[in-house]
This record gives structure tokens, C-alpha cells and sequence, in this order.
């Protein structure tokens, strides 16, 4: 069972937020179905321009040659296998350089002079096209220069000429260089790319030569200024020594090499005075101890005492031998004692010895190392007082081997130079040869034709989403459900003698209107004359809608409202109203506009009195209305002398609920029609006396933002509404938009 949606989102907001909308492929699909005429269009005008083009575009002959950039050549004078090795590595920045070599002016210059193509009218513009001449006659216009072109200016014009026409570049990562020239002739294509190869090749070489030429003149006056300037150098340092006295010897000056012998000499006299001091400190150490103990005698190491220390201890050996058998008192033990005693003083003595000996030696070594001392101090004066001379020396000999070097580098370059000017080697040669094309290389009549199809249907594609996703206008009955929240309870075709085709219409005739019967024709009674139309079947689909409502609460009031006037609301309501009569139910259709009183003028023109007479006594309500003879459908009209300024008070006041209540009880069904509801506030003022609004959205003419305006405007009815309806929908647009559903779904309606 169906319930009415009263909640709005007003932040679901389609347009240029594309966002909001979700691209599914059934959505893409009803676009594309929707849309196709414009497509087809856009496309065949494509295919069209595509086609005039191909038709008056005139074919060009394409000649392509490939030149290598190659430094692996045999290099004839080249000495240095390393150098050899370095040039065959190419920096990709020389490559790119050039490919704007074979783009200059100067190059394409000589070309142009050598096959004298300032006289060819394709590159002088003699023979211009139509387009060209009238554009050219413009710019004379604005133009001071008188008669005919100077020869310089027809070169240039070559030039530019040529150099449209031509295309230079490097294939892919190699050192390959593709040049290719477009030309109407195929012979002349292949006899300018040549050209521009050669004059490339020639270039080059004489570039070099030139290169070398002048390399070699700078760099022959420059050895001859170094070879003056390295000869003036070593003559000052000649100079500089004879005047100061400064002798140079294999390792360096003399007072240098003295000063380093001397230093040598006083390292090894202090290390031999240090010595001699260590022994004479021994030796005085050992004095005052008992030399016959072995540590003594050891650490002199002097065989004299070895030898007097054995005398020593057989000595003591015996002497102990016979004190233990004749006493320390017997004469023999008294001998060895005096023995012993001799034999040590003569231990002291040769110890005294070499204590002299050693303080000898010592005062020896330190009178050496004071001498030697002495002699440093010296040199080392005479050193600081020829220091700022040998640091003036220095830097003469500094700068005569400076200009030395350089000398003898540029007369190694200057060889080379001159080697290299007799032999100049090009760094590029042709690989492939410019041969002359069998076939147009453009227009491309099939790529053309297959981008022109492909362009198009991008094109109109491009158009038609852009047309259906950007703009702001309610077409769908998915618009209206996912934008604003409401059930859409139908699309109405516009029956409009224009669109439907509806040459004759009859006029609703109230019983006591008999004079005005069928005077105008009038789309009101649209259902009465076409009852199997779709129009019809749409109206029993609201009102069918507006029962399964009542089924759960009282719906007997509902109101027909828009947002803006003109968009088909009071149509609606006659012809709902007509309809809902012809099923035998009472009904009661109500203008309550107003404003306008559309409704009035069309059922019931000559109405003297209507809804506000009713408003002053509801109870001859019945006075007021009137009936249709053919439908049974009373109308209530509005009849009002001049434009109310209080319209929005009179349809909320207690008045008109008392009016309702006389009807609830006298009919089934209540219509009224409403005024717009941004314009005015008549509709928000009465929603409260109405059970149920059906909501009328123009097609394609209503924008979303003000369906979303006027629903945001009131809370209320927003409640009250029961659905929406789409009225005055393109036929042949409805049924494009509608082709999913079928080739037979029309078949039921009947539209004549």
C-alpha cells in the first residue's frame, strides 16, 4: 500500500555538482537513448565537415631521410686512444641541438637559395588559394608597402614556407635524426630533403674546418706570447740567484742542504752525549756498592772484573774451607783475608778506571754537541736573513715553470689543430637516402573518416551528457523521486494543439451557462474527448493513488498546486476533476486562485457569484455551484471584480473551513486549484484545511532549485503532498526517454 514520503532532501542538488548524480550504466544508457538525435547530429555535421574537407584538402607527398650522428669514424689524427674512446659517448642535449641546426634559418636559407625555390609559387604563395587571396587583400588594407616584394623577402617567405612544411627529430633514444618535407609534388619532396640532408653534411664540415681555422691562428699568436713570457720568467730567475748569492744544487740551495746535514749531525751527537751521560751515571751508581757482588760486576760487563770477581771467590771458597778447619786466627786463613782484600781494592780500582774513561767520553760528546749546536744557530741566521729572497725565488720559478707548461701545452695543441685542419671528419653522415613516396602521406582518407565518426559521436556524446547532467530542469520521474523525496504519480503529455496534434475541442458547458456551449475549443475536458489516451491513463493513475490513500486516512480535500504559474495545474485540475465525476463518485472542483481564476474563465466565464458568496454562508454552498451536463462534475468558480490584496487571509479563514466542512458532507471528492507557491502564499495559507496536494512539475521547464525553494518554503506541505506529477512532457522526447519499456507499450492508449 502505497504511503505518501513527507520527508524533503533538499541536499540531494544535481547540476554542475555531478556528484549527486550517480553515472550507473542504466543511467548512461537512458542519456544516450534520450539524447541520440542531438548525437546524430553533432556527428553527422562532423562527418559532413570531415568530408568537405577530405574533398578540397590537397594531397601532400611526404619524403623522409635519416642522418646517423656517429663519432666511431677512424679518427686519422687522433693519438690518444682515451680521447678516441670518450667521443663515441654523445650527450642527448648535442642530438636535440641538432634538430634545431637542421630547423635554422641559415640552413634552410642555403637550401632555398641552391633550388632557387623563390621562384616555385608553392613556397612564394604566387598561385594562393581563394581564402588566402581575400585574407591577403584584408591585410593590404592595413599595410603601407608598395609594389612588388624585394628578393629578400621572398627568401624569407620561402623559408617560413619551408619550414612549415618540415619535420626533424630524433627517433626515439638513438643518435638516428628523421627528416622529413611535405610537398604537393613527390619529386620535389625527395629533391628538397636531400638537399636539406647535404647542406646539413656540408655545414657541419665547414663549420669545423672554420672552427679548427680559427683555433689555430688564436692558438699560434698565443704560443708565440707564452714561449716570450716563459724566456722572460727564467731569465729573471737567473737573475734574482746571481744577485743574491743563491747556489742550487741537485737536492736543492746550498744553505738548504747544509742546514739539513747539520740538523742531521746534531741529532746523532745529542743521542751520543745521552748515551755516554746513561754509562757514566752507571757507573757512578755502582761505585758506593760492594763490588763484588754479582750485580755490580754484571752490570759493568767488563771482563777485567769478571776476571778479578772469579780470583775473588775461590778466595772466599777457601777461606771458608780453612776457617772451618783451623780457625779464622791460623795463619793460612789470615793470608787468604789479606788476599781477598787485595783482590777487591783492585776490583775498586779498575771500576775508578772506567768511571774516567767513561766521564771522558762523556765531556767528549757534549763539547761535539755544543760545537754542533753552535753551527745550526748560525745557519739558521744566515736562513732567515735570505728567507724574503727565497720566497721572491720561489714564486719567479713559480710563474717561469707556469708559463712553461703552458707553452709547451699549447704547441701540442696547436699540432693537433693543424692535423685536424687538414683533415676535418664529420660527426654525421646519411644512412638512408629520401626516396620518392608512391602514395599521399595526407589527408589520410580513412584515418580521417574513422576520427571524424569517432570525433563526432565523442562530440554529441560529450553534448548530450553535458546538456542532461548540467542542467537544472525536472524530466524524469527518478528526478523527482531521488532529488526530492515525493512519489511521482505519472508523466502527462502536452496536449496542446501544437504538440498533440488536437484541432477541435469542446468547452465545458454548465447547466446555467447554455448560450456559451462549445463557443471556444478547450483542453479541460481532454479526458471526456480522448478517454484511452495517455493523458487519461496518467489522471486514473493519480486518482487511483489518491484511493489506496484514503484506505488509511480521510482524503477528501486535495489540492492541485505548482510551484510557478503556466506550468498546466488548473488543466490537471478539470480534467481530474471530469474524471473523477464520470466514475459516478460526487465531485467538487474549486479555483481557489485568486489571482488569475484560470480555472473560472475556462469552465465557467460568465460566473456572477462563487467562492467568496460561498464564504459568506457555507450552507448555500449549492447556490454558488455549478454542474456539467455531460460529466456530472460541479464547479465552484471565483468571482472577483478586482485583485484582492488579503487573497492569503480570506483562503485560511474559518470561512473557508466551514465551506470545506459543508462540502466533506455533500461530496466524495474535493478538487481545489491553488495558486503557486512562490508567487504568492495563498497555497501555504490553506494547507492546513487540506487533507492531500498533488504537486504539478512542468516538464523541462521547471528547475529543480525551484521545486526545492517551494517545498523548503513550507513544512506543511510538504506533509500534505501525495505525489507529483510531470505535466506538458515532449511526446516524441517521452517516448525516447520511455524506449526501455518497449515497442508496445503505447498500444493501450489511444490518442485520436
Amino acid at each position: 500500500m502505497y504511503q505518501p514520503r513527507v520527508e524533503f532532501h533538499p541536499q540531494h542538488k544535481s547540476g554542475l555538482a555531478i556528484g549527486g548524480t550517480v553515472l550507473s550504466v542504466e543511467r548512461v544508457v537512458a542519456i544516450l537513448r534520450q539524447q541520440w538525435p542531438l548525437i546524430a547530429t553533432i556527428a553527422g555535421g562532423v562527418l559532413a565537415l570531415v568530408l568537405i574537407y577530405l574533398m578540397t584538402a590537397t594531397p601532400m607527398f611526404t619524403a623522409n631521410a635519416r642522418i646517423l650522428m656517429d663519432t666511431r669514424q677512424p679518427q686519422v689524427v687522433d693519438k690518444d686512444s682515451g680521447s678516441a674512446i670518450n667521443s663515441t659517448l654523445i650527450d642527448p642535449g648535442f642530438v636535440d641541438s641538432q634538430v634545431e641546426i637542421l630547423n635554422s634559418d641559415d640552413l634552410i636559407l642555403s637550401v632555398v637559395r641552391k633550388l632557387k625555390l623563390t621562384q616555385d609559387p608553392e613556397f612564394t604563395g604566387a598561385e594562393p588559394s581563394i581564402i588566402s587571396t581575400v585574407i591577403g587583400t584584408v591585410l593590404n588594407l592595413f599595410s603601407s608597402s608598395d609594389g612588388p616584394p624585394s628578393q629578400d623577402k621572398l627568401e624569407r617567405t620561402a623559408v617560413q614556407a619551408l619550414q612549415k612544411n618540415l619535420k626533424v627529430e630524433r627517433v626515439l633514444t638513438t643518435y638516428v635524426l628523421s627528416v622529413s618535407f611535405r610537398s604537393i609534388d613527390p619529386d620535389k619532396a625527395t629533391r628538397i630533403t636531400n638537399a636539406i640532408s647535404d647542406a646539413y653534411i656540408v655545414g657541419a664540415l665547414e663549420a669545423k674546418y672554420q672552427s679548427t681555422k680559427r683555433a689555430s691562428e688564436w692558438l699560434q699568436q698565443r704560443s708565440l706570447e707564452l714561449r716570450d713570457q716563459a724566456t722572460e720568467a727564467d731569465r729573471a730567475v737567473q737573475t734574482f740567484k746571481a744577485e743574491n748569492n743563491i747556489v742550487g744544487t741537485s737536492r736543492g740551495l746550498m744553505s738548504e742542504q747544509q742546514l739539513s746535514d747539520v740538523t742531521t749531525q746534531l741529532i746523532q751527537a745529542r743521542a751520543a752525549t745521552a748515551e755516554a751521560k746513561a754509562r757514566l751515571d752507571r757507573i757512578d751508581a755502582v761505585s758506593d756498592k760492594d763490588l763484588a757482588q754479582p750485580t755490580v760486576t754484571d752490570a759493568l760487563s767488563n771482563t777485567v772484573i769478571t776476571r778479578l770477581r772469579a780470583q775473588y771467590l775461590d778466595l772466599a771458597a777457601q777461606y771458608a774451607d780453612w776457617s772451618n778447619k783451623y780457625g779464622k786466627n791460623h795463619q793460612a786463613s789470615i793470608n787468604l783475608a789479606s788476599r781477598m782484600d787485595e783482590t777487591r781494592k783492585s776490583i775498586a780500582d779498575e771500576v775508578r778506571r772506567i768511571a774516567d774513561s767513561y766521564r771522558s767520553e762523556y765531556e767528549i760528546a757534549k763539547s761535539r754537541e755544543s760545537s754542533l749546536e753552535s753551527n745550526m744557530n748560525s745557519l739558521v741566521n744566515q736562513a732567515g736573513t735570505s728567507g724574503q729572497a727565497q720566497v721572491k725565488l720561489r714564486n719567479l720559478e713559480s710563474a717561469a715553470d707556469t708559463y712553461r707548461n703552458l707553452y709547451n701545452t699549447f704547441l701540442d695543441k696547436l699540432q693537433q689543430a693543424t692535423q685536424k685542419e687538414s683533415f676535418p671528419i664529420s660527426e654525421a653522415r646519411v644512412i638512408s637516402t629520401a626516396t620518392k613516396p608512391d602514395k599521399k602521406s595526407s589527408p589520410k582518407t580513412l584515418l580521417f573518416l574513422i576520427g571524424g565518426i569517432v570525433g563526432g559521436l565523442c562530440f554529441g556524446a560529450g553534448a548530450a551528457f553535458a546538456r542532461e547532467l548540467l542542467n537544472d530542469f525536472v524530466r524524469t520521474p527518478a528526478d523527482i523521486e531521488d532529488e526530492f523525496g515525493i512519489k511521482c504519480l505519472g508523466t502527462l503529455p502536452d496536449i496542446s494543439p501544437d504538440r498533440s496534434g488536437v484541432q477541435k475541442a469542446r468547452a465545458l458547458v454548465m447547466a446555467t451557462d447554455k448560450d456559451a456551449a462549445r463557443q471556444q475549443p478547450s483542453l479541460s475536458s481532454y479526458v471526456v474527448d480522448r478517454p484511452f489516451s495517455r493523458f487519461a491513463e496518467t489522471l486514473r493513475n493519480i486518482k487511483v493513488s489518491i484511493d489506496v490513500t484514503r484506505l488509511t486516512r480521510d482524503v477528501k480535500i486535495v489540492g492541485i498546486v505548482s510551484s510557478l504559474p503556466k506550468e498546466g495545474k488548473t488543466t490537471i485540475a478539470a480534467n481530474l476533476g471530469h474524471l473523477t465525476a464520470l466514475t459516478g463518485h460526487r465531485t467538487l472542483l474549486i479555483d481557489g486562485d485568486l489571482h488569475t481564476r484560470s480555472l473560472t474563465r475556462e469552465l465557467a466565464p460568465n460566473a456572477k457569484t462563487g467562492l467568496l458568496e460561498a464564504l459568506r454562508d457555507p450552507r448555500e454552498l449549492a447556490r454558488h455551484v455549478q454542474r456539467s451536463k455531460e460529466t456530472g462534475l460541479d464547479f465552484l468558480p471565483s468571482f472577483v471584480v478586482s485583485r484582492m490584496i488579503n487573497s492569503a487571509d480570506v483562503m485560511a479563514s474559518k470561512a473557508m473551513a466551514d465551506v470545506f466542512a459543508v462540502a466533506r458532507e455533500h461530496y466524495d471528492y474535493i478538487f481545489i486549484d491553488l495558486a503557486p507557491v512562490m508567487p504568492v502564499t495563498d497555497a501555504k495559507a490553506v494547507s492546513h484545511l487540506i487533507d492531500g496536494m498533488v504537486y504539478v512539475i512542468e516538464w523541462g521547464q521547471t528547475t529543480r532549485s525551484a521545486v526545492q525553494e517551494s517545498l523548503s518554503s513550507s513544512e506543511a506541505i510538504q506533509k500534505k503532498i501525495l505525489g507529483a506529477v510531470l505535466s506538458k512532457a515532449n511526446p516524441k522526447m517521452l517516448k525516447r526517454i520511455e524506449a526501455y519499456k518497449g515497442a508496445h507499450y503505447n498500444r493501450y492508449y489511444v490518442e485520436a
